[in-house]
């Protein structure tokens, strides 16, 4: 699965590549006020304050489809399990997943440090 994702990550990237554009939020304006302290009013005017700079990928969400897109044509679903309990991960070690198990509604995964994973039927 590993192999297939970054292929498809690859993939991904070669058609739709990185494509970030600058941007800013508009510009916000605080009025100003009169304030009185009963025998003078004084007047505080208004301001601006600068709109954020930030930038965007504006590829990003074609490129997450065309992995996701990918990946069904080389024939995975994408599913979510629960976490496994630790009772559960510790009992199963440090094994990998390398062949989808049939799952049911008691399976949970157990994420590895290095990034694999292991899908458990604790039945």
């Amino acid at each position: 699965m590993q192999s297939d994702s970054l292929t498809c990550e690859t993939l991904a990237l070669k058609d739709a590549p990185v494509a970030n554009e600058i941007r800013q939020s508009p510009p916000i304006f605080y009025p100003g006020g009169e304030f009185c302290n009963g025998t003078n009013c004084y007047y505080r005017p208004g301001y601006w304050v600068e709109g954020n700079i930030y930038t965007v990928d504006v590829n990003r969400g074609l490129r997450h489809r065309i992995e996701n897109q990918c990946m069904t044509d080389k024939g995975y679903q994408q599913v979510e399990l629960e976490i496994c309990n630790p009772s559960v991960a510790k009992a199963a070690g440090n094994a990998q997943t390398i062949r989808m198990p049939q799952l049911s509604e008691k399976s949970c995964a157990v994420r590895h440090e290095n990034g694999s994973f292991l899908i458990v039927d604790p039945r």
